[in-house]
């Protein structure tokens, strides 16, 4: 048995996430195992997904996306619609800080939504996606008419690149590095209710073929060495990473981030190790489940990995 050490004061994030592993203790030590796991992951020829849903994006979580997205630290993105809601919104409006005991009926009055501690103006949010994505689609209906979320993902990546706040966009680096980003449920938010109203205002050869996005999936799934997943809270996105590399004998690497309670059977509070039983994660592989807020969690795993 290794013994139980204490934790010291750092102003190393890589030197701190090495007590947390050594510690012994609690959450701490799962974080300190999640960095060596994913640390491992990267070193390894392993392609890596990430998976995540939206409501991180309208916090400052965004930019640690952007980032590892940018630096090429994941493969693969599989994500929820309203990503693409928050990015884009946040890239022309600012969000601001609320308070998670806010009057939401005052709220409603002056058009504000609240997301947790966040305030979302319509300003900020459906109105401007809507001015913008309405200019930017008949520009890329010309270019073609059938899209994959994939494709349509990084098309609005390059859309955006003159914008002053570009670089702080995820579907920007995206485009930039080519790191596919799947929409698995690509209506279910603002952006893809602008992508309907352009639809049916006319334009009814515009479509999505999400075929191709689980071709290109298959694709991913089966020439890879070795598959790892960082795996934010469940849904759609964790389910369609898990559901894919359970086609090749189950992920090598995984890291689990969830703030939901596993006895209710639900997918967000299924511990990574329950993906064992269905073959979605190997009996071999690497993996560790970390209970907590990702909007803490992920800036600090991030943050110990990064050479």
């Amino acid at each position: 048995m290794e013994p139980v050490r204490d934790i010291h004061a750092t102003g190393n994030v890589e030197e701190l996430m090495r007590q947390y592993r050594d510690s012994g203790g609690f959450t701490a030590k799962k974080l300190g195992v999640a960095a060596d796991i994913y640390k491992k992951m990267l070193g390894d020829d392993c392609t890596k997904f990430l998976s995540f849903p939206a409501c991180i994006t309208a916090t400052g979580t965004r930019g640690i996306i952007a980032e590892m997205v940018k630096e090429k630290m994941v493969d693969v993105v599989v994500t929820t619609c309203g990503t693409m809601d928050h990015d884009l919104a946040r890239l022309w409006r600012d969000y601001y800080h609320g308070s998670f005991q806010a009057d939401d009926a005052e709220l409603h009055r002056k058009g504000i939504n609240r997301l947790g501690n966040v305030f979302v103006p319509n300003d900020s949010y459906g109105i401007i996606l809507e001015q913008k994505m309405q200019e930017i689609l008949p520009k890329l209906h010309k270019q073609k008419a059938e899209w994959s979320t994939r494709d349509l993902v990084w098309a609005f990546g390059e859309a955006i690149k003159g914008e002053e706040k570009a670089e702080e966009s995820i579907a920007y680096w995206a485009w930039k590095n080519k790191v596919p980003v799947f929409l698995p449920g690509p209506l279910d938010g603002a952006w893809g209710s602008q992508l309907w109203m352009y639809w049916q205002d006319g334009n009814k050869d515009f479509r999505l073929n999400l075929f191709e996005d689980e071709q290109a999936l298959s694709e991913i799934v089966f020439d890879a060495k070795s598959t790892g997943a960082l795996i934010i809270g469940g849904g759609i996105s964790k389910h369609h990473v898990i559901w894919w590399n359970q086609f090749r004998g189950g992920l090598d690497y995984a890291v689990g981030i969830t703030t939901a309670a596993e006895w209710d059977g639900s997918l967000s509070g299924a511990r990574v190790r329950e993906g064992v039983s269905w073959g979605k994660v190997k009996e071999d592989a690497k993996y560790v489940t970390v209970e907590g807020d990702a909007t803490i969690l992920l800036p600090l795993l991030v943050s110990a990995v990064k050479k």
